[in-house]
């Protein structure tokens, strides 16, 4: 398991608030603050594009270059950027190019560490797409390199830059909540993910993350986010995996489960539980952390604290307890089990942005000062093991040891 200190190094808010100002100022002092530079990207499909509007949205950053063996991607991104960006069907070409100055990749999790690596052994920096690679070996092969290199790696867990979840976890460090023991994650929707097909040729192409040769899933695709703050929030990562899927909704021909459920056990029996479904948006996008004193609610919008009554005078053993005229053991009570529905405490950290335009911004910043992402290799690493393992679980019906990251 990776250590506490890996894991909290570089949380704190104000920290990222000081970094950030700092290297602004540095760059300003030089006339660097908007330098130049210049951007290609590998798959320009429909994240790319998300990825590319927020780039765009940084002064001097410029998008150079695209690789997709789907032609009507290049005019898709032509017509976004407002120019013509030099287009190759085999990506190797654009990675030999020396002019660039740092590669996205957004393509099926299947060839992630394929045009990683490329880019990378060609000396250009990378914002990779989570899950970081599709297999153990690929995921530790992508660490060894950048850990060998020079060259800036972030892999694209967005929730680390939200300020409001970043504020938050780093009270809960504080010991806002008490010992964190569980983390419940979900994320429903009510779609069947399914993307419409000008050509029954293309169904594998453009629907990708319904099959297993290119995609990992639910767990790949929507759990690995979840899955990175809790590494965050417990300093380190699981170190076995339960879980369970099925197709319950959609049998169309996909692969992928449409639903899936899974434990990831970490040190002390401190447990992350993980929830999605593709047929019911009741829970949507969020996560809840119970700790001894009290609950945190984690969305893309907001963050609320809850805290726990009182606890109950410990009765003895043997001790009887008479409510409602029914006299039972000291377990029992008549109430006190209704979920809770009173006003929580909103921490107050203002939304200005969607946490993927700041991770954009952050990784450019990266670039032009020097600075390590706060995503950086380490914290894919130990998102994408646990993917891994967690989907290799389903098939084998069994918990799962994941490697140490």
């Amino acid at each position: 398991m990776m250590d506490r200190r890996s894991f909290v190094r570089g949380i704190s808010l104000s920290a990222l608030g000081t970094k950030m100002a700092a290297g602004l100022m540095q760059n300003e002092q030089t006339g660097k603050s908007d330098a130049p530079v210049k951007l290609g990207i590998i798959g320009p499909g429909s994240r790319g594009k998300e990825l590319v509007r927020s780039f765009l949205r940084v002064p001097g950053v410029s998008i150079a270059g695209a690789a997709d063996v789907y032609a009507p991607r290049f005019e898709e991104l032509n017509q976004l950027c407002g120019y013509k960006v030099e287009s190759y069907s085999d990506y190797r070409k654009l990675v030999e190019r020396k002019d660039l100055d740092a590669i996205i990749v957004s393509t099926p999790l299947s060839f992630h560490a394929e045009h990683v690596l490329a880019a990378l052994h060609n000396d250009h920096h990378v914002y990779g797409e989570k899950t970081m690679a599709f297999t153990v070996e690929e995921s530790q092969s992508i660490v060894k390199t950048v850990d060998g290199g020079k060259q800036i790696f972030q892999v694209g867990h967005q929730y680390r830059y939200a300020p409001w979840i970043r504020a938050a976890i780093e009270r809960v460090h504080q010991g806002e909540i008490g010992d964190v023991t569980h983390i419940f994650g979900y994320w429903h929707r009510n779609s069947d993910w399914r993307r419409p097909v000008p050509d029954p040729s293309l169904e594998k192409l453009i629907n990708w993350r319904l099959y297993n040769q290119y995609s990992l899933g639910l767990l790949a695709e929507l759990a690995s986010h979840h899955i990175d703050v809790a590494n965050w929030v417990f300093g380190e990562t699981p170190g076995a995996a339960l879980a369970t899927g099925s197709i319950a909704a959609y049998h169309d021909g996909r692969e992928n489960d449409d639903n899936v459920q899974a434990v990831l056990s970490y040190s002390k029996g401190r447990r992350f539980i993980f929830s999605s479904m593709t047929n019911n948006a009741k829970m949507g996008d969020q996560l809840w952390l119970y700790g001894t004193k009290g609950s945190l609610n984690l969305t893309l919008q907001d963050a609320e604290f809850y805290y726990e009554p009182k606890r109950a005078a410990q009765l003895p053993a043997n001790a009887l307890v008479t409510e409602k005229g029914i006299t039972t053991g000291a377990s029992y009570r008549a109430g006190g089990e209704m979920p809770y529905r009173g006003p929580g405490k909103k921490l107050d950290v203002p939304v200005l942005e969607d946490p993927t335009a700041t991770a954009c911004k952050a990784f450019i910043e990266c670039i032009r000062t020097g600075q390590r992402p706060i995503a950086d290799v380490h914290a894919g690493l130990g998102s994408a093991l646990a993917v891994v393992v967690a989907n290799a679980s389903i098939s084998a019906r069994r918990e799962l040891e994941i490697p140490r990251a």
